[in-house]
This record gives structure tokens, C-alpha cells and sequence, in this order.
């Protein structure tokens, strides 16, 4: 899993910001499962949460609850002190939320990701991955706007720590299929009325599982000597598809396209394609500070795209089909019952 000799997770102490969501449940799981680490905190905000989250974990001693907020600097200062990795996840993302309440969502995806740059640095941590999405690359919407701008403080936070202590890395994914405020479980929530609200019948979507987004994250922990964005490869669908997968007989009423909602996503745009390469699973976006993007250590085995290349979910290459995601949504259902 590592290029790095000096990338060891058992024995560690992780840290999760926003562990209590999705994301945080899957990561948490599989580290504890599949690693040895000493110790793995779950650092957010909502009490309620985390007590459901701890009741699910409580045979399990690596596992600690700390109550913060990203915005809250001391704070973070003192969950941070022994912690050897991070992932920040913590972020406001709902769309609609962000743009009626911009200062708040500035607060916690702009100042919160210096925050915990500040922190990070300050406090040896060894590595930071964050977690971004599609909407960052030519973003559309103030979340968007919030995102891109961390994700390029978190780039910028490689020459604040002197590239030696303490490394930052970005991870670029979609839609995690099932995760909540997603579209999936939000059909599902409404299907009883028969009726389906869709934006647009042209809409596409990337698709990520769970699984496939904690993968990259730990890719990306092995991988990174620091500023590297990583892209998954995924697949993409088209929205009436997801629909008629989730609920084959609702009927489906086009309510139009959202403010700051895109036809398409994107994921890797044209102005990114001078400093991306391709791997068989992954694109990488360099940074373009430093002469980094030249770097050999930083280009590995890597393939320059074209100039030109944008990595769009309605030009995409591998498609998920209806029956597709039937498949997958049968899965999930086994293993939560298993």
C-alpha cells in the first residue's frame, strides 16, 4: 500500500475530523479491522452522534471521542498533540445550506482547514489527508468556492511545514453511493409517493462506494510526498438511471436544475490537466507551486494527460448501469445484516 518506508499505521494514533459521518464510520472500520493502530480519535462537534457511533464500537479500547469543532483552534491544538495521522473530513456540504449561510460555511471549510493545517504542523503530526469533492474543480456554488480554496490551502501547507514533518494531501471524489444526503437513500426515504423529483434527464453523477473512497485515503497516506490531489478513476450514471434502479415504478417530475447545481461533474478540469497524470486506478493533480509538478518523486510512474484533458461524469469512460447498482445495493444490504 506505501512508496514510503517511514508510512506505518500500526502502533499509530489516527485522528478522524467529522469521524462521526459516513466516511468516518467506514474509515474507522477498516482501520480498526484491518490495522493495529494504537489508538484512533474521533474528533466532531454532535454529542448525539457520537454516542450512537461509540455504542457501535464500545468492545474496541482503541477508540477515543473528542468533542470540537474545527473552527476552535485550542481545541484542536490539544487533540492533536501524539497524533501521528489525520483525516479531515469535517466540512459543511450541504449545497443549498452553504449558499444561505456563507459565513458559516467559510468559517468551517476555509478557517477550519487552516486550523487544522496550523495545528497539524505545530503539533508533528506526520501526515493530512483531506477529503474534497468534485464540486472544487471549476466550482459553481459557494461549497464549491470553499473547497477549492482549502484544497489549496492544504497544497500551500507542504511549504509552511518545510515539506520534512509534516505532509499534506488531498483526496477528489463524487457522490458516495448511500452515504447520507445522498440521492440514493433520499429516493428511498420518498418512494412511497410513487413520484421522484428529477433536476434534469440529462444529469450525470460520479459514483464511489464507501469502501472505494476509504481506499483512496489510505492510498493517498502511502502514497503522497505532499501537495498531491488524488483522483479515483469511477464510473458515472446517469440520474433517471438511479431512479429507475432505486424505485423501478415511481414516476419521475423534472423540477429543473438547482442554483449552483452543475448538468455535469467535474472532477479534473482543463486548467489542471498541465499538472495531472494518470496511473491505472488514479489521476494525480500536482501542484503547480514549487516546480513541484516536475518533481520525480512526486510523478513516480505516472502518464502526463493530454492538454486539453478534463475528467467530466458525461464524457467518462466506465459507466454504472441500473442492474449495476441494483447488484450493489443488494450487497449492502447483506453486509448490514451480517
Amino acid at each position: 500500500m506505501s512508496n514510503n518506508s517511514d508510512f506505518d499505521v500500526n502502533g499509530s494514533t489516527i485522528l478522524v475530523t467529522g469521524g462521526t459521518g459516513s466516511f468516518g464510520h467506514a474509515f474507522v472500520k477498516h482501520a480498526l479491522s484491518e490495522y493495529n493502530p494504537r489508538r484512533i480519535i474521533v474528533y466532531s462537534r454532535d454529542e448525539m452522534k457520537q454516542w450512537e457511533m461509540a455504542k457501535s464500537f464500545e468492545q474496541d479500547p482503541r477508540i477515543r471521542f473528542f468533542i470540537g469543532d474545527v473552527r476552535d483552534r485550542e481545541r484542536l491544538y490539544r487533540a492533536f498533540k501524539g497524533v501521528d495521522f489525520v483525516v479531515h473530513a469535517a466540512a459543511m456540504k450541504i449545497v443549498p445550506s452553504a449558499e444561505y449561510n456563507p459565513f458559516e460555511c467559510i468559517k468551517t471549510n476555509i478557517d477550519g482547514a487552516m486550523n487544522v493545517i496550523d495545528a497539524a504542523i505545530d503539533c508533528g503530526v506526520k501526515r493530512v489527508v483531506a477529503l474534497s469533492t468534485d464540486k472544487a474543480s471549476s466550482p459553481s456554488n459557494l461549497y464549491g468556492a470553499t473547497k477549492l480554496a482549502s484544497d489549496k490551502l492544504f497544497v500551500a501547507g507542504n511549504a509552511y511545514s518545510g515539506g520534512e514533518s509534516t505532509r499534506f494531501a488531498v483526496v477528489r471524489y463524487g457522490n458516495v453511493m448511500g452515504s447520507r444526503g445522498s440521492v440514493i437513500p433520499f429516493f428511498q426515504s420518498i418512494k412511497d409517493k410513487g413520484t421522484l423529483p428529477i433536476t434534469d434527464t440529462r444529469m450525470t453523477r460520479f459514483m464511489i462506494t464507501l469502501s472505494q473512497a476509504v481506499d483512496a485515503v489510505w492510498h493517498a497516506f502511502g502514497d503522497t510526498v505532499g501537495g498531491e490531489i488524488y483522483v479515483r478513476k469511477i464510473p458515472s450514471m446517469i440520474i433517471c438511471d438511479i431512479a429507475r434502479a432505486v424505485v423501478p415504478d415511481a414516476q419521475h417530475k423534472l423540477i429543473g436544475i438547482r442554483p449552483g447545481e452543475k448538468l455535469h461533474e467535474q472532477m479534473i478540469s482543463v486548467e489542471d490537466s498541465y499538472t495531472t497524470y494518470e496511473y491505472p486506478d488514479y489521476y494525480k493533480i500536482l501542484p503547480a507551486i514549487n516546480g513541484w509538478a516536475e518533481d520525480p518523486s512526486r510523478v513516480k510512474d505516472g502518464i502526463k494527460v493530454r492538454e486539453g484533458f478534463e475528467y467530466v461524469s458525461d464524457k467518462n469512460t466506465q459507466w454504472l448501469g441500473i442492474e449495476d447498482l441494483r447488484a450493489w445495493m443488494g450487497e449492502l444490504v447483506l453486509s448490514k445484516a451480517a
